[in-house]
């Protein structure tokens, strides 16, 4: 938790996309539809545009603040939000003000612009509340608690992106896979998203993973998956963990595409109880140090373990056999 030698402003700071518009060649403007972003979700996705010669996206935003920040004779003075939109991927940054919609009003609005040219993946957007305070200007005094994403390409609104899947033969298929050609899939965490290569020379896999036999088949093929589905979030996790950036101060900071989303999933089971924050920086002074990184990956390996829901695949498939045995029909 961070400490701050002026008095901060309590309560609650939320953000909402309203509306979005593209720019074409010419200076053409069309309206998306509100199916392109989720205020549940809290994600804009800019892969569902109608067009494909967009050039730039206007998004109309909306905030609200605690009233306290615009009381009359308050702690503060020179109120001013500002939308923060942040792409760490190109290192963009694009800041603008929103304007209160009535005169000491809680709701301020505004616009953000941003060119598709400038953008790889997901931008974080997020509304920070500054004011004069102790006689020093720009000082921040509350945040949005959770900010928005923005996503250039994705065609649904959803926080959380699905894996991409790619089947290959890695006896002669690209060089880097050819070493691995006697293992069923390789995770690569190297990309935009993580992939899962599917080795179509191990005999069977492409069968097993993607077809729809007998029960007994499918039992098999929905634990082969969730196994899959443990090395993915553990490669995900190390990959992670393993490339942060770090604050002068040492303090590590969350990155904003998935693998900052991998961490804040994973995080409270790998170290319960504890705030996201600290415990990155607890798994960061153990992965950099001299010891307790060991110690840390039987809480790992859970982590992934049960988010890939083998334990319920593994009943499963104990449930069934056993009813197979008995020559019950499953």
């Amino acid at each position: 938790m961070k400490a701050f030698p002026y008095k901060r402003l309590s309560g609650v700071v939320s953000l909402r996309v309203t509306a979005i518009t593209l720019k074409g060649p010419g200076g053409s403007r069309e309206s998306m539809d509100t199916a392109a972003y989720s205020v549940l979700e809290q994600v804009v996705a800019l892969g569902l545009a109608e067009r494909d010669d967009w050039e730039s996206a206007r998004l109309k935003l909306s905030a609200t603040i605690p009233a306290k920040a615009t009381e009359p004779n308050g702690y503060w003075s020179d109120i001013v939000v500002v939308a923060v939109l942040t792409e760490r991927a190109t290192n963009t940054r694009i800041t603008v003000h929103l304007e209160p919609e009535t005169e000491g009003g809680r709701d301020w609005v505004g616009s953000l612009e941003l060119w598709r040219a400038d953008h790889l993946d997901r931008a974080g957007l997020s509304v920070h509340v500054v004011a004069t305070a102790d006689g020093v200007p720009g000082r921040i005094l509350a945040t949005a608690e959770k900010e928005w994403i923005v996503d250039v390409a994705a065609e649904a609104p959803l926080r959380r992106r699905d894996l991409d899947v790619h089947e290959v033969g890695f006896r002669e298929g690209p060089v880097w896979l050819r070493p691995f050609r006697e293992v069923p899939w390789i995770v690569d965490t190297s990309g935009e998203l993580p992939t899962v290569h599917v080795n179509t020379d191990f005999e069977g896999i492409t069968d097993l993973v993607g077809g729809d036999g007998p029960a007994v088949e499918g039992m098999v093929r929905d634990l082969l998956l969730a196994q899959m589905c443990t090395d993915v979030w553990t490669a995900v996790f190390h990959t992670a963990i393993g490339n942060l950036e770090i604050e002068d101060d040492g303090r590590p900071l969350f990155p904003h595409d998935w693998r900052g989303e991998v961490l804040r999933e994973m995080l409270p089971d790998v170290l319960p109880g504890r705030p996201v924050e600290e415990a990155l920086g607890e798994v960061h002074r153990r992965r950099t140090g001299t010891f307790g990184w060991l110690e840390l990956q039987p809480r790992i390996q859970f982590a992934a373990t049960r988010r890939a829901e083998v334990p319920k695949a593994l009943a499963t498939v104990i449930r069934g056999l056993d009813r197979f045995e008995q020559g019950v029909d499953v």
